[in-house]
């Protein structure tokens, strides 16, 4: 009984994860004719998390006890989770495509590797070593080096950002962990609560970076260009709120707690893959043969990066309370350092 019910927690999991990486690879196709519109790409970041952040009020209030337990967590999973990776997310597509944008956040796993083995000088398995590899590699074609970097620098540094700002989301999704309470024996803090804090934070970061206030308000009255078509901006911009965002991130960290952070972001590698195909059929964004490989390539590695634990550390090493080997051991230094920053 209890190993069916542990195979039905993964699986219901697994469904999650998926449903997140859906939601999550539209984001990009629905803002990027906002933006084409005239809208800043900062003003979109913050009607898309303030909208967000508006809807999930009653869950923050309910969970108002984070703020007092948890307040480094809180900080970070706004700052970093959603201030951060939407950000940088959405100020790259507005001068890269959408699908490159993405394959090169997907560099997140690689980075989280490269912090385990130079900063916190643990060794890594040769699989994971070889996955960083292949995720550099592929991008190199992505990005067409060999014709002198055919994208926008500014474009593609904007997305590393982004790609930076990710390794913070699957961390700080695991913290507390899914076997019980953590370290320090309080309760681990619920997931939602969490996101609702994080969206009320990343909201409140971005008012200040974002100024909405200079918005032309009138342009989410008209509509945007939908490769040719014409839709109402504010149908896109529920679809970017609703669906790209609450739905997203709610099943997106649910289930970095009932799989672990590597499996999640596994599965999240498919977020690049719906993205692209969502920009080439609504967006016409097209990508070439040498760039579709690059892709796959790109995703292998991450693929491969991911699902790599790192050697057992030969001395001691403060353990994570997460269950993923790579991000659980990133966890405590990211939710309690860099969260406070």
């Amino acid at each position: 009984m209890h190993v069916s019910s542990r195979f039905q927690g993964r699986s219901a999991g697994l469904g999650l994860a998926l449903l997140s990486a859906f939601a999550f690879g539209g984001s990009g196709v629905a803002a990027k004719p906002l933006i084409e519109a005239g809208l800043d790409p900062l003003h979109v970041v913050w009607l898309r998390v303030a909208g967000a952040a508006v809807i999930m009020l009653p869950v923050a209030w309910r969970h108002r006890n984070l703020v007092r337990e948890r307040p480094a967590l809180l900080a970070g999973f706004g700052l970093f989770a959603v201030a951060g990776v939407q950000a940088f997310y959405f100020a790259s597509i507005s001068r890269i495509p959408v699908g490159v944008a993405l394959l090169v956040e997907y560099l997140a796993p690689a980075l989280v590797l490269g912090w385990v083995r130079f900063v916190q000088r643990r060794p890594v398995t040769r699989a994971a070593a070889v996955g960083v590899v292949l995720a550099v590699g592929g991008l190199a074609c992505v990005v067409e080096v060999w014709a002198g970097l055919g994208f926008d620098l500014l474009g593609l540094l904007l997305a590393l950002g982004a790609a930076c700002c990710q390794v913070g989301y699957f961390v700080l999704s695991d913290h507390g962990g899914q076997d019980g309470p953590s370290g320090d024996g309080a309760e681990p803090p619920h997931p939602v609560g969490v996101i609702a804090y994080g969206l009320i934070v990343g909201a409140a970061v971005l008012t200040v970076v974002a100024r909405p206030w200079g918005m032309d308000w009138a342009l989410l009255g008209g509509s945007a260009g939908l490769d040719g078509d014409e839709v109402p901006a504010w149908l896109l911009l529920g679809w970017i709120v609703l669906l790209a965002t609450v739905l997203a991130y709610v099943t997106g960290v649910v289930s970095v707690r009932m799989l672990s952070p590597q499996v999640a972001g596994v599965v999240a590698c498919l977020e690049a893959v719906i993205a692209t195909g969502l920009a080439w059929v609504l967006l016409g964004e097209r990508l070439s043969a040498p760039q579709l490989i690059g892709g796959c390539v790109v995703l292998a590695g991450a693929f491969i990066a991911q699902s790599a634990a790192p050697k057992p550390p030969s001395g001691p090493v403060a353990a994570g309370a997460g269950t993923g080997a790579v991000a659980g051991s990133a966890e405590g230094e990211l939710s309690h350092g860099r969260a406070s920053q």
